[in-house]
């Protein structure tokens, strides 16, 4: 009897199910989320180390550039506006010359002296006359003039992200669900 209950015991063991199946599942669907965890820690450090900085520092040298830019045009524009007000002024003034008595004729040579030209406009000028013009005209009674926006505004998660970092997101948690259900209908 005692080798029945041997060749009985030996039976039980052999049909009882693995109980490591399950834990199997839960290991995999645990290292798949750690490695996504990890990939996304190294992605953001990579973000954050190497292409913020460099994002800063192009917006930075935007900005000195549309700066200089402006500050060219205002000097233009206040350069024009001097060479606008200026008037010609006469710089010869006639002189009567002294009659003498002398029997001798004398002969006086005058020197011709410059004339200042009247300014021409060239397009330059007026260019910058029409848009002092057109600053004038936009400030109104008031005098000052109103900021308007030359560009979009830079703003949302589209903008910092962009669409094939969320495209890639996407297609990121759709393989995770598909992964999981898999699993799931696996281990039932």
């Amino acid at each position: 009897m005692a080798e029945e209950d041997i060749n009985m015991h030996m039976e039980d063991d052999e049909l009882a199910p693995p109980e490591e199946s399950g834990n199997r599942t839960f290991i995999i669907v645990a290292g798949a989320l750690g490695a996504i965890m990890l990939a996304t820690l190294i992605c953001m450090g990579i973000y954050a180390l190497v292409i913020a900085p460099n994002l800063s520092d192009r917006r930075a040298t935007q900005v000195a550039e549309i700066n200089a830019q402006n500050t060219q045009v205002a000097e233009a524009a206040q350069l024009t506006a001097e060479a606008a007000s200026w008037t010609a002024t006469p710089t010869i003034t006639p002189t009567p010359v002294p009659v003498t008595d002398t029997p001798t004729p004398t002969e006086v040579v005058r020197v011709p002296t410059a004339v200042a030209a009247t300014p021409t406009a060239n397009s330059l000028t007026q260019t910058v006359e029409a848009l002092l013009l057109t600053q004038t005209a936009l400030a109104g009674p008031s005098g000052t003039t109103t900021p308007t926006s030359t560009a979009l505004p830079d703003t949302g998660f589209i903008d910092d992200v962009g669409v094939p970092g969320l495209l890639g997101l996407t297609l990121v948690l759709v393989v995770v669900i598909f992964l999981a259900r898999r699993l799931r209908t696996a281990g039932a």
